[in-house]
């Protein structure tokens, strides 16, 4: 098993910057991606960033440019730097882990807001 534990959302104004940050424990070895999801009101959970365990990444085109992924394998850790935000970002973010045998893990979410 995996848990995911993330912080460092709350409210920013358009234009402004956070960061996600989300620590991995239990089953470590297990993990090849990590990555972040993201739900707005109304809206399905979409994809926003991943990275391999060798550091593979991949964006939405709508965060492309903005938001950073990046991981700390000795840490266990995966970071979002979120920069030029804008209100269409406001959602709950879910930290995301995918292990080499295709188990999937969520975190509890945290809730971003970008107010104009």
């Amino acid at each position: 098993q995996v848990q995911l534990v993330e912080s460092g959302g709350g409210l920013v104004q358009a234009g402004g910057s956070l960061r996600l940050s989300c620590a991995a424990s239990g089953s470590i070895r297990s993990i090849n991606a990590m990555g972040w999801y993201r739900q707005a009101p109304g809206k399905q959970r979409e994809l926003v960033a991943r990275i391999t365990r060798a550091g593979s990444t991949n964006y939405a085109d709508s965060v492309k440019g903005r938001f950073t992924i990046s991981r700390d394998n000795a840490k266990n850790t995966v970071y979002l730097q979120m920069n030029s935000l804008v209100p269409e970002d406001t959602a709950v973010y879910y930290c995301h882990a995918a292990s080499w045998a295709g188990s999937t893990y969520w975190g509890q979410g945290t809730q971003v807001t970008v107010s104009s």
